[in-house]
């Protein structure tokens, strides 16, 4: 059992999902804020892989990928601050989940990058762009590797199509809250609540919610109806105005955290 399966089963309630983008602000801050998430309380950590055309990610996240990319950040170092986290002990039992796009990828070659992320520590991989109808060359490399793969739906997403989303995922999907791209936004719509509760009704597996999450509210809005919630584009939006970013990182994990406390065990669904 890898580290998210191990998660999974010791679940009492939703996790925290936090994201950064591999290289930013400097490049080699990513391992120090990785390492401070999980210290604040984590459940699992995204990194993306900046990528120059990121069709998924909002405005915010976007400038964050033009940034770490003009840093010299490169999917072979995304490696590397997977390996310098793995490093040391205090990361031991924090899932690390690669987010990136197909192009740089299969440039690195599939298998290749498969092998090559389970070795330097990764859990598991989002590739946005890559649906699950497409995906046998992917998913059979991250299996042989001992990847997770996790794909995602929209609120538009047909129910068939939820249940080959679920199916294909290793462990658990990724439900995107809006149908559109990544950023924060101001509130938690009922149609949300509604396609969280249909996907709870068809899927077999876990699932997680994002893109739009920006705020503890938002956070115990949501947990309720899912496994766990990810939060990227508010963090990078903290990351961009800190003087300390490590400390700034910090108290918005403790505060999500705290936000998921407040959830009865019972509630959480997935």
């Amino acid at each position: 059992m890898n580290r998210i399966g191990k998660v999974l089963e010791c679940a009492a309630r939703p996790w925290v999902v936090p994201f950064v983008t591999a290289g930013y602000p400097e490049l080699a801050s990513t391992a120090g804020l990785v390492r401070a998430m999980a210290s604040a309380g984590a459940d699992m950590i995204e990194i993306g892989m900046p990528f120059s055309d990121p069709l998924a990610d909002g405005p915010t996240i976007q400038a964050a990928s033009e940034i770490a990319l003009a840093n010299g950040m490169t999917i072979a170092g995304v490696l590397d601050i997977v390996r310098e986290v793995r490093a040391g002990s205090d990361l031991d039992d924090v899932p690390v989940l690669l987010m990136g796009y197909c192009n740089p990828l299969f440039r690195y070659g599939l298998e290749r990058f498969a092998r090559d992320a389970a070795a330097a520590g990764a859990d598991g991989l989002i590739v946005p762009d890559l649906p699950p109808e497409e995906s046998g060359e992917y998913r059979e490399a991250c299996e042989a590797a001992g990847l997770s793969t996790v794909f995602l739906m929209a609120p538009n997403t047909p129910d068939e199509r939820v249940r080959a989303v679920d199916a294909a995922s290793t462990h658990f999907s990724y439900c995107v809250s809006v149908t559109g791209v990544t950023g924060a936004r101001g509130s938690v719509g009922a149609g949300t609540v509604r396609f969280l509760e249909r996907v709870g009704r068809l899927a077999e597996k876990p699932f997680v919610v994002g893109f739009g999450v920006k705020s503890a509210e938002q956070v115990r809005a949501l947990g309720p109806y899912a496994a766990g919630v990810v939060v990227g584009s508010a963090l990078i939006d903290v990351l961009a105005q800190a003087a300390d970013p490590i400390a700034a990182v910090t108290d918005l994990v403790r505060e999500l955290r705290q936000a998921t406390a407040d959830i009865e065990p019972e509630e959480a669904g997935g």
